[in-house]
């Protein structure tokens, strides 16, 4: 399988968001992807009091990327974006995924939330505004078991257990990684992901400022099961591409049993 995963700078104008975004599944569909992966918050990442309004997971939203699914005739990761949420006061931060058709075929909403208060460095409570999902999400991508995951999903490595005990092969991971943690943790948490599960790794990241007073750290990559990274975006809006050789991933985790060999489950 193909991959290729689209680093953009996504900031207040949601017009323009997506219509660099299409632009990227463009460059990756001519590069032969078979699926392209977008960050999370694809569609805004600005002040929350102009974000647009959120809406159902069949909403203007998903025609957008399953028309670019349909158009391009490959399978695409729509990073996420603010789903209508359980009340009021609170969204979902939502996966979706098409197929070649244009169909839907996977859905998820993020399970672990930002909250974090470090005085005089950053607050920001995530679960003031978005509801966490409960459901974990392995969705058949071309014959290809698949794991789901956003951003910050990725410093709870149970949750990646599960995804491979319930037969991902690959784990994707859109984010909005911050630059000032994204510097040290980013790469050794994906590559620890990736060789402990043993499996294919796509991250897709934002990169760049944002307001209000935010930057994101960028350095989407994709990683092989043996945590080798086979390609990474330079410090640009842009798009990286590699092959996933399963063949590879079967020979790993039979020469290096590691999965098999656990006595704790």
């Amino acid at each position: 399988m193909r991959v290729s995963v689209c680093q953009l700078n996504a900031r207040a104008d949601r017009a323009e968001n997506l219509a660099v975004a299409r632009q990227l599944l463009d460059r990756a569909a001519a590069a032969g992807a078979e699926l392209a992966v977008l960050p999370e918050y694809v569609d805004y990442l600005g002040p929350g009091r102009s974000a647009p309004k959120p809406e159902p997971a069949d909403g203007e939203f998903a025609q957008f990327f399953a028309d670019a699914a349909r158009e391009l005739r490959i399978w695409v990761h729509a990073g996420s974006f603010h789903e209508a949420g359980p009340d009021d006061e609170r969204t979902y931060n939502t996966s979706l995924v098409f197929n070649p058709r244009g169909e839907r075929v996977a859905l998820y909403r993020k399970i672990h939330l930002y909250d974090v208060e470090i005085p005089g460095r950053v607050s920001y409570q995530e679960s003031h505004s978005v509801a966490p999902g409960e459901e974990i999400v392995v969705a058949d991508l071309n014959g290809v078991p698949t794991g789901l995951s956003i951003c910050y999903d990725l410093r709870f490595p149970e949750l990646y257990r599960r995804l491979a005990d319930h037969g991902a092969q690959v784990l994707v991971v859109p984010a909005a990684f911050m630059l000032h943690t994204g510097r040290d943790h980013w790469e050794v948490l994906l590559r620890a992901r990736a060789i402990e599960n043993q499996c294919y790794v796509v991250a897709a990241g934002q990169i760049g400022d944002h307001e209000p007073g935010r930057t994101c750290f960028g350095r989407s990559m994709i990683i092989d099961p043996w945590g080798t990274v086979l390609a990474q975006a330079p410090d640009t809006v842009g798009v990286v591409t590699a092959d996933l050789d399963l063949g590879r991933l079967t020979e790993i985790r039979t020469t290096l049993p590691s999965l098999a060999n656990r006595r704790l489950s």
